[in-house]
This record gives C-alpha cells, structure tokens and sequence, in this order.
C-alpha cells in the first residue's frame, strides 16, 4: 500500500512542478504585458479546488496530468462581460511581441527548471567526464585503436561532456556506425566504432569505461548542471526524430500513467536511501520538464508552438489570422491530442501489464 502511495504523491509532486513552471512562464510574462489571466489551473477535468484574486480564478483540477493558463480573449473564449474587443486586458489586443513573449515563456521557463534543477543535482552525483579510464578488449573500440587516457570530443560530429552521453548516443545509434573524434597527447584523432550488442543487457556498448570523476565545487555546478541539460534536450528531440522515423516503437512511448509508473519503479529501486530517491526524482523532474518544453514548442495546432505560428505569420502579414479560423485549427488540434492521450494511456496500460 505504502508503494502506491509513494509512487502517487511524487508523481505529482514532479509532474505538478513542472506544469507549474510552465504555467507560470505564461502567467508571469502576461501580466507584465497587460494580458487578463481569466484562469490559472493546475490539472485537467473537474475542480477541486478554485480560489479568486485580482480578478483572476486559480484552480487545482482532478486529474494531475497538465494544466492551462486561460487569457481572456484567446480563441474568441474566456472575455469578460461585454466586449473583449474593447478590453485592454484581452489577449487579442496585446501587440504582436507581447502575445509572442507570453506564448514562448511556458516552455522557456521548462528550460529555466530544468537548468535549476541540474545545478541543485550535480552536486549530488558522480559525473564523469569523457575521459577512457579503461578499454574493453575486444571491443569495437579496442580493435579501433583507442587507448587509455584518450578523450572523446566528438561522436557523429556532435560534441560531447560527458560519459553518460557516449551511453546514450550509442544505445540511440541502434548498432549503426559512429565517427568518434578524440584527444590523444594534445592531438585529435577520428575512428569509425560499431557498436556491439550486448545479448544479456539488451544494449549496445563501444567497449569504454571512465573512472575519471569531476569535482563539483563553486560555479562548475551551472557547467555541469547545463551540460546534463543539454544532454537531456539532444536525447529529446533525437528521440521525436526516432520515433517519427520509425526507428522506436510503441514501447518506447511512454504518458502520464507510463511515467507515474517508472515514479514507482525508481522508488521501490531506491527507497532505501532518502539521497537516492531525492536525486532520482530531481533527475525526472529535468528530464520531464526538457521533455514538455520541447514538445510544447513544435509548431502544431493547440500547442504553444501552434499559436507563435499564428503569431509570426501575423507579424509578416501585419494583421492577425481572422480569430475563427485560428480558434477552429485549434479546436482540431485539441481533439486530436485528446484521442492522442487516450491512445497513449492504453499503450502505457498494455506496456506495464505486458
């Protein structure tokens, strides 16, 4: 009983952060600029809990899986009595860059907690850098030559910091060549590794171990912490492309019921020790909040980056979109992610059963 508990309340604790920081991005960055918040709500579905302040309602909904910052105005819904064409406070009379900031600034402050969230981790964590403290003989990167004490710099052309990203670029890498570019006494050096599946782990590996260990102390921790999170939106995004391609299946998707239960499995995995746990859930919180911050961004219809589509082709145009005609691309949208969740839910329900 007490797992399930567990598993329910820091679901929520992290999930809930992260929404939170979303929202209040749009929150915060609206009321500079004079824009009406008709409703701050946590959660989706029936309300708990409301309560009224300055003429905005914020409420706390039954179930923990999102939330909205509802303007007044926006999408020709939430005005206040009378016109919203006459009220300075409705979203559609705000000018073209303010509307922008406010749209932009729920995934920018995802950004923001995650990179504060890093900082407060790093400390906690051995990081290891790119440094080879040892070579597996018989590894793909043995038989191409790498040595001890040979630091990786490149991998594909893209730069790397730390050990954990070699880790996850070669399980993303699929068994696929790599061009691993490295430092070797002051000189850079290129290779061509193929990656070697491993039957029992289920996982591919270069044959590479690092032993070298950063010391976290003073500013560093803003390097270290930017470069987990930087990691963490290259894992992102290479990860969309993936799954767009074709190259990740559906057990590979996970929602809210999926994450809620890997909440449990670290739990259980670490309870023992209030440090693990701690670390584990703030590691999830950057990763989630990376995740929804990007997600939020792409360019499709009731997402964030839906409406600045709207917005930049109004700032070419020098008119807005007729109001209808966008409140309807959204409406479609909307539904669509609905279905979407549902279809999600029942994946993440058929992964943990089967």
């Amino acid at each position: 009983m007490m797992h399930y508990v567990m598993t329910i309340l820091l679901f929520i604790i992290v999930f809930g952060v992260v929404v939170i920081s979303h929202e209040f991005g749009h929150f915060l960055i609206a009321r500079m600029n004079g824009i009406h918040v008709v409703e701050f709500m946590i959660g989706m579905g029936p309300k708990l809990i409301s309560w009224g302040k300055k003429d905005t309602i914020y409420s706390i909904r039954l179930l923990p899986i999102g939330g909205a910052c509802m303007f007044e105005g926006e999408d020709g819904l939430n005005e206040k009595e009378g016109d919203a064409k006459d009220s300075p406070g409705a979203f559609p009379n705000a000018n073209v860059w303010s509307r922008i900031a406010t749209v932009a600034a729920g995934p920018f402050f995802n950004l923001i907690l995650a990179i504060l969230v890093a900082v407060i981790m790093v400390p906690m964590i051995q990081v290891h850098d790119t440094v080879v403290s040892q070579v597996v003989e018989g590894s793909a990167a043995a038989e191409a030559g790498l040595q001890q004490d040979d630091k990786i710099i490149k991998l594909n052309g893209e730069r790397v910091y730390l050990f954990s990203e070699i880790y996850t670029f070669v399980q993303m890498s699929k068994g696929q060549p790599v061009t691993v570019t490295y430092d070797r006494n002051g000189e850079k050096h290129e290779a061509i590794l193929t990656p070697k599946y491993h039957e029992e782990d289920g996982a591919y590996y270069f044959g590479l171990q690092s032993n070298h260990l950063v010391e976290i102390k003073g500013l560093n921790c803003f390097q270290y912490g930017w470069y987990e999170v930087r990691a963490g939106v290259k894992n992102t995004y290479k990860s969309l492309l993936m799954l767009v391609t074709g190259k990740l299946g559906r057990k590979d998707v996970a929602g809210p019921v999926g994450m809620a239960h890997m909440v449990g499995e670290i739990y259980e995995e670490t309870k023992e020790d209030w440090r693990d746990v701690l670390v584990n859930m703030l590691n999830l919180t950057m990763l989630i909040s990376v995740s929804l911050g990007i997600m939020n961004i792409l360019p499709f219809p009731a997402l964030d980056g839906g409406r600045l589509v709207f917005l930049i082709v109004e700032v070419f145009r020098g008119k807005p979109v007729p109001p209808e005609k966008e409140g309807l691309v959204h409406f479609v949208g909307l539904v669509f992610f609905m279905v979407l969740m549902v279809v999600v839910m029942f994946n993440d329900i058929v992964n943990i059963v089967g």
